[in-house]
């Protein structure tokens, strides 16, 4: 069976929920912290042992490819100044890994971003990572995914479970035990259910695919927002035979995930993140407790609640 080399990270959506501040700037160069999210998805990649990254862009995601390409004259510059810690930072992103990237060319779904990557990909199972779903590099995903792939072969998804409100926001999958623990064999996918789900377990933003997806994608009509969804292709993966591309295997994830495609989950993941980090950690928790002791008197001066539900 082959190995699992290549990634192929989708970031080509037009970021419409973070407007006006993505109407030049794509979401995925947004800052977290200090570095770009998409930094972030590129690192777990690696981490996972994929050093061939393709990036799948459109026309106004220049600034994406760029943060990945050498900066000559800012590195000339920091160079000059001796700003070598600077200097570091800035060639971080550049020495990651071996990055491409391949426009897609009309917003037709997060299936037809996919297909872009065919002619890079070939014949390999690889890896496909949503560009604004970031998962912390304490609790690893892909390299489980990976494991599951080699061992049951086909495609892996990941799972979360999720409260039953939420289910209509994701992908839901029909599953069966395993013999494993934490992995179950996919039955059934159904995009944002809008009435009864299969189950509470969500699809979330890391795959592992079988290059059979390829050929599926090409005949996978439009299905829902009229795009040609991932889902759905993986759904047709998941009723073949070994033989043919299937099975599907879900993992299910436990641990921190955070989405920076939803405007209050990304501010919520810049305070947990800056909170965690050594340097910045201490007095951004000392002025956090001092702000929000404030704001709680403010709400009991003002007759409103005196605690945060």
């Amino acid at each position: 069976m082959s190995s699992v080399t290549k990634a192929v990270i989708t970031a080509a959506g037009l970021g419409t929920r973070f407007l006006p501040a993505t109407k030049a700037t794509p979401k995925e160069m947004l800052p977290v912290v200090d570095k770009p999210a998409i930094q972030y998805v590129v690192e777990e990649a690696v981490a996972a042992g994929l050093d061939d990254v393709l990036l799948i862009t459109s026309r106004t995601k220049r600034s994406v490819e760029d943060h990945f390409d050498r900066a000559f004259e800012l590195e000339a510059e920091l160079t000059r100044k001796g700003d070598t810690a600077r200097l570091d930072l800035v060639r971080q992103a550049t020495d990651l890994a071996t990055v491409h990237s391949v426009r897609q060319r009309e917003a037709l779904g997060l299936g037809h971003a996919v297909l872009c990557a065919e002619q890079h990909v070939g014949h390999q199972p690889f890896a496909v990572l949503l560009g604004d779903d970031l998962i912390d590099p304490r609790d690893p995903l892909l390299p489980r995914m990976i494991e599951v792939q080699q061992r049951y072969g086909g495609s892996v998804v990941a799972l979360m479970e999720v409260e039953p409100a939420q289910i209509r926001l994701y992908g839901s999958a029909a599953v069966e035990p395993t013999d494993t623990d934490g992995v179950f064999r996919v039955t059934e996918l159904v995009e944002k259910p809008q009435t009864a789900a299969p189950s509470n377990f969500a699809v979330i933003g890391r795959y592992v695919l079988d290059p059979a997806i390829f050929e599926v994608l090409h005949t996978t009509p439009p299905g829902r927002g009229g795009e040609i969804q991932l889902t759905d292709a993986i759904r047709a993966l998941a009723l073949r035979d070994e033989h043919r591309g299937g099975p599907v295997h879900g993992v299910v994830f436990t641990g921190r995930r955070y989405d920076t495609g939803d405007r209050a989950d990304y501010l919520r993941t810049i305070v947990r993140l800056a909170c965690e980090r050594e340097d910045l950690g201490p007095d951004f928790r000392a002025w956090l407790e001092y702000f929000v002791a404030k704001e709680m008197r403010g709400r009991s001066d003002s007759g409103g609640p005196d605690e945060i539900s």
